[in-house]
């Protein structure tokens, strides 16, 4: 009996503090009270589950994104960037210029300049996309750079790692960063064989110790291929034989993911975002020069499509990727066509959804109807009833998984990239989009979300609301994990 009041007597006080660290460092209230509550109904427990998953990184900066060191050089470059931006906005049609306040959003939170003259071609699933990303390999003369949350020991996997080593021999300079959780099964095979080949290999955030690791809960979600500075992909396919849906690879599900190839100067930021992910988990010193920013040759682009880069983590100032999408939902007229294979969108995206539905613009949403996820697909179901209400149209893609993050904005905007439409990817995770303002590109996003449709069930609001009350039941408890999902 001494031994249990003594325990109350250290854990209470204990508890006490924990309370007050979940109140002052939490700034959403939803997570504030979810932690609150976990912290206070499971003892111990709940306080090991809010130090594993509940600092606030974005308070606690996990790394310094800076290439220049030089303060004066920085805002020269900052400034050069505007200019250049406003300077492509200037010369751009009213559809770009209609999308200003984006635009302007993007670069100032990110400074991540409106580029033009860039080639955009978009892949659907990995059995488009890897034959592009090989041959662009292939291709390379001065550098590769690779970062991916999910690179898989399998045989995709496999031929990817040999073409890279088959480029070291040949004098080019790898860099390859791995998510530590997302591709832990190449740690102890093909990361050492990348090594003795001379590719330059990083984990990102190290996990050093599983359980109790906070850092588990933040990872690169990012997909990215910079080839020599003048080709580039990123999208949501990351490097498995389940993206690909050819029976040489014997995937057991249908799965529609999408992705871009990108050449041109919109690159320039990609790049930005690799050296700084690069000097934080490789602790190296890479400067940014004319080699790694600039092609050898001039870009021979023949498209002119204008694209602008945006990215946040646990490192930003704010959560970036979630404002633009509030920013480009805001500025829809007339229709938002939204893929996401995760929805817990919170307040802001829920509310901003739900006023344009009944503002008349025309607002469809394709999740999953089939799910790797049951407590996520819970959670989003929670959401449903209050955007049907409001006229939004939802619909359970029925061929396999859906995994593809994209969106488009009046066949004007159209965006591609790793960020799913949920609090993981907004607060926790380090993410990047693709902003495309391009009609055509808009169009043939379009096209693919309606083929997507095809493959499709539209879920009825009278049905929906009539189903078993214990399956609403267990779509609210979920809703309460949301912000930890």
């Amino acid at each position: 009996m001494n031994w249990i009041l003594l325990a109350q007597v250290i854990y209470i006080p204990l508890l006490i503090l924990v309370c007050l660290r979940v109140i002052y460092d939490t700034q959403d209230i939803t997570k504030t009270l979810a932690y609150l509550l976990l912290v206070i109904f499971l003892p111990i427990l709940g306080v090991i589950i809010y130090f594993s998953f509940g600092v606030n990184f974005r308070k606690r900066k996990i790394y310094k994104k800076k290439l220049i060191d030089n303060e004066q050089l920085e805002k020269q470059m900052e400034s050069a960037l505007i200019k250049y931006s406003n300077n492509v906005l200037l010369d751009s049609d009213s559809s770009v210029k209609s999308n200003k306040k984006l635009v302007n959003l993007v670069l100032n939170e990110n400074i991540s300049p409106l580029t033009n003259k860039n080639d955009v071609k978009l892949l659907i699933n990995g059995e488009e996309k890897f034959p592009e990303v090989f041959k662009a390999i292939e291709s390379a003369t001065d550098h590769i750079h690779i970062e991916y949350y999910i690179f898989e020991d399998d045989t995709i996997g496999t031929r990817f790692v040999e073409l890279l080593i088959k480029k070291a021999n040949e004098g080019v300079k790898v860099r390859f960063i791995y998510d530590d959780f997302g591709s832990r099964s190449i740690r102890k095979k093909l990361i050492p064989k990348l090594k003795a080949a001379g590719v330059e290999t990083s984990p990102f955030y190290e996990i050093k110790f599983f359980l109790l690791a906070s850092r588990i809960n933040y990872r690169n979600h990012r997909k990215i291929i910079i080839i020599d500075a003048k080709i580039a992909f990123v999208g949501g396919v990351n490097v498995s034989d389940k993206y690909i849906n050819k029976k040489e690879f014997k995937s057991k599900l249908y799965w529609r993911d999408t992705h871009l190839k990108i050449e041109g100067p919109a690159i320039w930021y990609l790049q930005f975002l690799f050296l700084c992910d690069w000097n934080f988990c490789a602790e190296a010193n890479v400067l940014p020069s004319d080699q790694l920013f600039l092609p050898k040759e001039k870009f021979n682009t023949k498209q002119d499509k204008i694209l602008q880069i945006t990215a946040s983590g646990p490192d930003s100032d704010v959560p970036t990727i979630l404002f633009a999408l509030l920013q480009a939902i805001n500025l829809a007229k007339k229709e938002v066509l939204i893929t996401t294979p995760y929805f817990i969108p919170g307040e802001s995206i829920l509310n901003a959804l739900i006023i344009s539905a009944k503002s008349g613009v025309s607002i469809k949403l394709l999740v999953p109807g089939i799910s790797d996820s049951k407590l996520v697909n819970y959670a989003a179901r929670s959401y449903y009833s209050d955007l049907m209400s409001a006229g939004v149209e939802i619909y359970k893609y029925q061929k396999g998984f859906v995994h593809a993050k994209t969106l488009v904005i009046d066949n004007e905007i159209a965006i591609v990239g790793t960020a799913n439409m949920d609090i993981r990817s907004f607060e926790l995770n380090f993410e990047v989009n693709a902003i495309v303002y391009d009609k055509v590109v808009a169009d043939e996003l379009k096209t693919a979300f309606f083929e997507d449709l095809n493959h499709s069930e539209k879920i009825d609001l009278e049905t929906w609301k009539n189903r078993p009350q214990h399956k609403q039941f267990f779509e609210k408890i979920a809703r309460l994990f949301s912000p930890m999902l």
